[in-house]
């Protein structure tokens, strides 16, 4: 297997429509308007999924997020998220990442940092 290493990435592009605010507003209860743009839960979605399915991946479990919204995103605008590890604890098993997604033109819209536990980062690492 693999090991981790500091500065390794992931990412992934997606685009929310009409059609996923009104899911998303019909799931969690809140009625959000077109005009405010994407909420905050669906870019912190695209981060959940980064660290479950790519990096760290599956076996990671979510112990912290911090999330800066810097501008708003508006609806049916391509957005990258990325999550970068910045920092190894093999010894307590924790994975340290920053969070970023960008508008295409390479605007931030949100920044933060992530910490996630993987039970078999010793493992990873010493692959």
């Amino acid at each position: 297997m693999m090991g981790f290493v500091v500065g390794e990435s992931a990412s992934l592009t997606r685009r929310f429509s009409d059609a996923d605010l009104a899911a998303f507003s019909r799931l969690s209860g809140t009625v959000v308007s077109p005009a405010e743009g994407v909420p905050g839960p669906l870019i912190g979605a695209l981060f959940s999924c980064l660290l479950g399915v790519d990096l760290p991946g599956p076996g990671t479990n979510y112990l912290k997020q911090e999330m800066r919204f810097l501008a708003p995103v508006p609806l049916d605008v391509e957005l990258t998220a990325r999550v970068t590890i910045t920092r190894l604890r093999p010894e307590k098993h924790l994975v340290d990442l920053e969070t970023v997604c960008e508008l295409p033109d390479g605007t931030r819209v949100c920044e933060g940092r992530a910490l996630v536990y993987v039970e078999d980062a010793v493992k990873r690492l010493e692959a």
